[in-house]
């Protein structure tokens, strides 16, 4: 029995997906969240053998949290579901660690289908969002000069930008002339206008 950990954040459609789910034979949604917060502590009190995690749900902290589950539960594969507008958030989460992607307005065979087969440690990726994906500009900053750039978006000086993210102030002039020599741009304002623009700050 493959033990399934949902997280989608529409009731309906997490309802819908359960159901549908629960169906086949060989497949046990063992739990339905609606946020990622629960994520971790759930998949401690029942390991399951896959998370199926809606990639809007990866935005801001849900990364780190992916990476967290993926290193507590090396056994669990994680499989995303994404429209078509999210290329350059699942491009991250590949990056980071995920197993496959199946998009949101695929048949619900089409997804257990996807689900057995990470299980089976294969990788899985729909074919109609894999060119929106290559096509995404992807960001050529580490996740460190991505968080100063963001807290830098903000406009204030190195050495507030410094304090904030418990640096010195020559680490963080480094960490900007990086970000402006790999991104061509000019200045640390046209820096964030061109990541912003990007969805690099996802």
């Amino acid at each position: 029995m493959i033990r399934i950990l949902l997280v989608e954040p529409m009731n309906l459609i997490r309802g819908a997906l359960a159901a549908t789910l629960s169906l086949e034979e060989d497949l046990e949604v063992v739990a339905d969240l609606g946020a990622l917060d629960q994520a971790l502590d759930m998949a401690r009190a029942v390991p399951p053998d896959v998370a199926v995690v809606n990639v809007v749900l990866l935005a801001g902290d849900g990364l780190a949290t992916i990476a967290r589950l993926a290193a507590e539960q090396p056994g669990c594969a994680i499989l995303a579901l994404a429209g078509p507008g999210e290329s350059v958030l699942l491009n991250r989460a590949f990056d980071l660690r995920i197993d496959g992607v199946v998009g949101t307005q695929s048949a619900p065979c089409d997804l257990v289908r996807g689900i057995r087969r990470v299980v089976r440690g294969e990788r899985v990726i729909d074919a109609s969002l894999a060119v929106a994906m290559v096509a995404a500009p992807r960001s050529p900053l580490s996740p460190q000069e991505l968080n100063v750039l963001s807290v830098a978006a903000s406009g204030m000086p190195s050495t507030e930008v410094a304090a904030e993210l418990h640096l010195s102030t020559g680490t963080v002039r480094n960490y900007i002339s990086a970000i402006l020599r790999k991104t061509g741009a000019r200045n640390r304002l046209e820096a964030v206008r061109l990541a912003e623009g990007a969805g690099w700050f996802q």
